[in-house]
């Protein structure tokens, strides 16, 4: 099976890279990037061939790409994709805005390719254990969710991030998406309504996006949610993030950290503190399970239509933000 990159701009591709080359019989043909600089860099470092353009990566006909461009670039990338006939795996949020994210899920049903949103919080081991004790009914009836999905302001690291018109927004688009992908995993799509409240407290001097946001979603059968969406960690912070759970149910508390597997590493020279995972791998899993559908010939577990709910809940959050009122939603399973 032959999978391509179709830019290199996110972050996650770097791990991807490994997580591809760890699938036996799979081979990586290369990486296209509109920026030829910082494809053919990544391509040198990872020892694999740079396309001068993405019309020259989809000549080789991959049976697959993945989409790690900015998140203004999804839909373009995406359709040329699926014109190719290449199954996409498309980097999350699906799109910064919702024509965009329809066009998108529309363009890879018509051309009969599978089109899989990178959610891999939902491949996450903890998070794997939840649901089976929902679906079990060991917790009895849930009452409500608080949750955090922190990280830094990614003003070093792929400062695109910050952009509004590359990214489509700040913390808020950056980091909702994935729990509101989880709560459609685990609780259905019957949200009521969105309400959110956003700030530029931190690094205001340095980027022009929400730094800080709080989220509610409130379910028609009256259970809801919170979500701490903020870029509140420090740069000096040992991981770019996290992803924690506290669940309020008829049976008890439940505390979920899905980045808990990890030793806390403190280095002299240069000076430095990180984390180095021992545990599961939950990109490996996502990229496993885009690889064997492929194979398979059926849908990912993820799908676009899951990257298009989750941009309705971050849409509503934004709407929220700029009225001060929650957002009525009429999202259906």
């Amino acid at each position: 099976m032959k999978i391509g990159f179709m830019s290199f701009a996110h972050h996650h591709a770097e791990a991807y890279i490994g997580n591809l080359r760890a699938i036996p019989g799979v081979e990586l043909i290369g990486i296209a990037d509109d920026d030829a600089a910082r494809g053919q860099q990544y391509a040198a470092q990872n020892d694999t061939h740079f396309f001068s353009s993405y019309e020259a990566l989809l000549a080789e006909k991959p049976d697959g790409v993945l989409v790690c461009s900015e998140n203004a670039n999804h839909r373009r990338l995406v359709e040329m994709a699926a014109q190719a006939g290449a199954h996409v795996l498309c980097e999350k949020p699906l799109a910064t805005n919702r024509e965009d994210a329809k066009a998108i899920t529309a363009a890879c049903r018509e051309a009969g390719v599978q089109l899989m949103t990178a959610f891999p919080m939902r491949f996450s081991a903890p998070l794997i254990q939840l649901k089976a004790r929902l679906e079990a009914g060991d917790l009895g009836q849930i009452y409500c969710l608080n949750t955090t999905n922190q990280g830094e302001v990614p003003v070093v690291h792929r400062a695109w991030f910050v952009d509004k018109e590359l990214a489509g927004g700040g913390a808020m688009m950056d980091h909702i998406v994935h729990l509101a992908d989880i709560f459609n995993w685990l609780f259905g799509r019957d949200l009521a309504s969105v309400y959110a409240q956003s700030n530029h407290i931190i690094q205001a001097d340095n980027v022009d996006v929400e730094t800080g946001g709080l989220v509610m979603l409130q379910y028609a059968n009256g259970l809801f949610a919170t979500i701490d969406t903020s870029w509140s960690k420090p740069l000096n912070y040992p991981t770019w993030g996290g992803l924690t759970m506290e669940l309020i149910s008829q049976r008890g508390l439940t505390v979920i950290d899905a980045f808990s597997q990890n030793l806390n590493v403190f280095q002299q020279e240069p000076a430095q503190n990180y984390w180095t995972y021992w545990g599961s791998d939950m990109n490996q899993a996502m990229i496993e399970e885009f690889v064997n559908a492929i194979r398979e010939g059926r849908e990912t577990a993820v799908t676009g239509e899951d990257g298009l709910f989750a941009i309705e809940v971050v849409l509503a959050a934004y709407e929220s933000a700029q009225t001060n009122q929650p957002t009525k939603l009429t999202i259906k399973d």
